[in-house]
């Protein structure tokens, strides 16, 4: 057991964060080129599913993160600070959160070099003062369904996800029954949202094209609220902290690493799909994959090395900063450069740029920064 003051850490993790955050990298690399009417790959399948797939990854390693760590502290403690947690969060998530969204609404406009796409669709529109409270009050992901988003802050949907979910799961775990706390608040859920929307959609005398804009919102809504996703990685690091010797010893043997990891590769390479199930599908591969590499001896995969760890460990401003980065990047080049350049020389010379600088940005960041933050952060684990 551990003391009161011993911190949790996992092998490999920060291998995961780098995994993760690098896929969503490439994936608005290649899209970002899309969207500029710039030679692309963004048309290969693998390539547009990287980044919902990279997202997928960090929502199951939240939710496997946060459970293992409330669970540890209700054992210790016998309870859980929910005050010392949203610190913590507030800490880590916040700082990061609110610079980019600033630079976005406010300061990259301005700037020739962050000129990137849907510019002025998004940016200084009729919207812009309807939408900025959402991102303001860390209501991203309803600010973009209502009204999009600045392409340059539109990846803070997912911050918002993680932290709606943060608001409700300290107080489900802390409850002497959570998987009933659970289900309850699952049900009334469903209730308020099956209700509301049935009542907008079937009853109200609603015109038809408002009842299809709210229907186009919900759709849109849904397919980002990955809640569920985040509960899979819950749900592994409930079998690692209870320690069920029985499921987990099967799920380390060397022969089901092989034929899970087989069947992983395939369906993320090939054009499978599960409808109204498909992020959760692949968020049962990927909570398989976390378990497997943080709490299993004999993991096939190690991925504790130093370049890999150290990335991991910058993998929050990486998914932050880089869409900013990629635009630069590609105005930058067109300017000094110029737009005639071959399509191998300018893909080497972009995404050297692209990783270099957003590497740069990210030290910077994390030393001046999330560092000095972290240490803040680390008091409030006592």
């Amino acid at each position: 057991m551990q003391n009161s003051h011993q911190p949790v850490y996992f092998p490999n993790l920060n291998g995961v964060r780098f995994i993760a955050a690098f896929s969503v990298l490439i994936h608005h690399t290649e899209q970002i080129r899309y969207m500029m009417g710039l030679e692309h790959f963004y048309g290969f399948y693998i390539i547009k599913n990287m980044g919902k797939l990279g997202v997928g990854l960090f929502f199951v390693l939240s939710g496997f993160l946060i459970t293992y760590l409330l669970l540890s502290e209700k054992t210790r403690r016998g309870d859980i600070s929910t005050k010392n947690f949203y610190v913590r969060r507030i800490l880590r998530i916040w700082p990061l959160y609110y610079i980019i969204v600033l630079l976005a609404f406010f300061v990259f406009p301005e700037i020739p070099f962050f000129n990137g796409p849907l510019r002025d669709d998004f940016y200084y529109d009729a919207n812009f003062y309807k939408r900025l409270p959402f991102f303001l009050f860390f209501l991203p992901n309803f600010g973009y369904v209502f009204f999009r988003a600045p392409y340059l802050c539109a990846q803070t949907w997912s911050i918002g996800i993680e932290e709606q979910f943060y608001a409700i799961w300290p107080w489900i775990i802390k409850r002497k029954n959570p998987v009933k706390s659970f289900l309850i608040v699952v049900a009334v859920f469903v209730i308020i949202v099956g209700s509301t929307s049935f009542y907008f959609l079937k009853i109200s005398d609603l015109p038809v094209a408002t009842k299809e804009k709210i229907y186009e919102n919900l759709a849109l809504f849904f397919s980002q609220f990955r809640i569920l996703t985040m509960v899979i990685g819950g749900i592994g690091a409930y079998l690692v902290f209870s320690k069920q010797e029985r499921i987990l010893s099967f799920l380390f043997k060397k022969s089901t690493q092989i034929i899970v990891y087989t069947i992983t590769l395939l369906i993320i390479g090939s054009d499978v799909y599960i409808p109204g199930f498909n992020l959760e599908f692949h968020g049962i591969f990927f909570c398989y994959f976390i378990i497997n590499v943080a709490a299993n001896p004999n993991t096939i995969l190690n991925l504790e090395k130093p370049i890999i760890h150290y990335l991991g460990k910058i993998s929050y401003g990486i998914y932050i900063y880089h869409s900013a980065v990629i635009v630069f990047c590609i105005n930058a080049i067109h300017y000094f450069i110029g737009d005639k350049l071959s399509l191998p020389v300018f893909n080497v010379l972009l995404y050297t740029l692209v990783i270099g600088l957003t590497v740069l940005v990210c030290e910077l960041s994390f030393r001046f920064i999330e560092s000095p933050l972290l240490r803040l952060k680390d008091k409030f684990n006592r």
